[in-house]
């Protein structure tokens, strides 16, 4: 498997040929480039430091210990944070005056994955060009290492997440009073990674005694597809019914995504969680919400529900975060139950998500379904096609937008095409070798069989 670089970051399989896999020698030459861009940028102004944390698949403390080494060895001081989520990695970079961070995980990737996500000194991804120059570096793999009293230093950081729940239960829209006397029971899944250690702190500091915990221990062996999809999800939808769960909450590897399940064991939606948080913020402070070209249509129409506007980016947080910007929205994110609350930071939280969340529920009352039961509805099929050395993807997705000329296609980033009452985007992954298929429609035929439809035409190219 090659590696796959992208405004995502640099990912690859674990072990193999370097260049064609995630080996040690591909780690430390994209850390030594990382670092070499950072010096670049502050040339001789002042002793740089970086936070470096990671997931709890196996394969992250060799590849921690590599980084680290790698930019001590170049004269950065590193805060470890060890076991981490990608959230409170993004907020100690700036809270901590770090230059920059580099996030351990492949996000909802399988197992045998692994990657390093690069930070800003804002505790954001980079931008495209800033990728590309740490690209250039790796291909130069020329690198100057520090003598020896000149090198860096580790320093261990033990209360990182336990502060990002701090900074989380002091914003102003989270209502913890209500949340404590709402009185919720609340199950977790948290695929044996590092949410097994945030998620369950965060409610129990929100005032949610009654936890129901499955795969909360953060030993990396995921105990199904760690990609949160109904189809792996069958564990805590028949748990949160069993125990008479008032929620299920359900976080990625890194805890960038949160879905969330109802008290009847039905999903909430992934496309819905976003949804639900902007329904929420927006009705407090009307303003502007961003969503990429992928998300569901319901946002664009609880937006106009609370006379507020909506505009769509290309498929990436990166993207997200600068159309937030320039828009000054009050809240984004992804579609794929990521939650960018600016007042907090400017990345996916699922802890910022999971205390809005409830304060929504806990103020609105009644139940979960009957809170999903007053959003339109939607229904969104996601396939995958997968690449071939030979296939011309470009090419074949300009052929398609070319076919479908006449309903004015989208190519901000790959093409999406609006029917009058559904639609298609295809797009090629920024972490996987695969062409992702996303439709919606007003029921889940329709979706599936549009999904079908596009999955035939690829198929056709191959």
């Amino acid at each position: 498997m090659p590696l796959i670089t992208s405004v995502s970051g640099i990912r690859g399989t674990i072990g193999g040929i370097a260049g064609e896999n995630l080996t040690p020698q591909d780690a430390v030459a994209f850390a030594s480039a990382y670092g070499a861009w950072l010096q670049s940028e502050a040339p001789g102004s002042h002793r740089l430091k970086v936070a470096v944390g990671r997931d709890a698949r196996p394969s992250g403390p060799a590849i921690q210990h590599l980084v680290v080494s790698t930019l001590v060895s170049m004269g950065i001081d590193v805060l470890d944070l060890g076991l981490s989520t990608t959230p409170t990695i993004e907020v100690m970079v700036p809270w901590e005056g770090c230059d920059g961070g580099i996030i351990l995980t492949a996000s909802h990737n399988p197992v045998e994955w692994n990657a390093l996500k690069l930070l800003n000194a804002r505790g954001e991804f980079l931008s495209a060009s800033d990728g590309a120059k740490i690209l250039a570096r790796v291909q130069e793999g020329a690198f100057e290492y520090a003598p020896v009293h000149e090198m860096g230093e580790v320093i261990p950081v033990h209360d990182a997440i336990e502060r990002h729940i701090e900074s989380v239960l002091a914003l102003e829209d989270v209502d913890v009073e209500a949340i404590r006397q709402a009185n919720f029971r609340v199950a977790v899944d948290a695929v044996n990674s590092t949410g097994g250690i945030a998620v369950p702190a965060l409610l129990t500091a929100l005032g949610v005694q009654k936890q129901e915990l499955l795969y909360c221990e953060p030993n990396g062996q995921f105990p199904h597809n760690p990609e949160p999809l109904r189809k792996h999800l069958d564990a805590i939808c028949a748990l949160v019914p069993e125990k008479k769960c008032d929620l299920g909450v359900v976080v990625d590897p890194d805890v960038d995504r949160l879905v969330l399940v109802s008290e009847n064991g039905d999903l909430f939606g992934e496309e819905y969680t976003l949804v639900a948080v902007a329904d929420y913020l927006l009705a407090k402070r009307p303003g502007h919400c961003v969503s990429n070209l992928s998300s569901s249509r319901a946002l664009r129409d609880i937006a106009a529900r609370h006379g507020s506007t909506y505009s769509a980016s290309a498929v990436g947080e990166v993207h997200v975060v600068n159309e937030m910007k320039s828009k000054d929205a009050v809240i984004g994110g992804e579609g794929n139950g990521g939650i960018i609350f600016p007042d907090s930071h400017y990345g996916r939280d699922s802890l910022v998500g999971i205390a809005l969340f409830l304060s929504l529920l806990a103020q609105r009352g009644g139940r979960c379904s009957e809170l999903r039961a007053s959003y339109p509805d939607y229904f969104m099929a996601k396939e995958k096609a997968t690449l071939t050395a030979s296939m011309d993807v470009d090419g074949l997705l300009a052929s398609i937008a070319s076919e479908y000329a006449g309903h004015q296609p989208s190519t901000i980033d790959g093409v999406k095409i609006d029917f009058e009452s559904t639609w298609v985007h295809l797009r090629k992954s920024n972490t996987e070798p695969i062409v992702r298929i996303y439709t919606e429609a007003p029921t889940q035929a329709e979706a599936d069989d549009l999904a079908a439809q596009f999955v035939k035409k690829l198929e056709a190219f191959s």
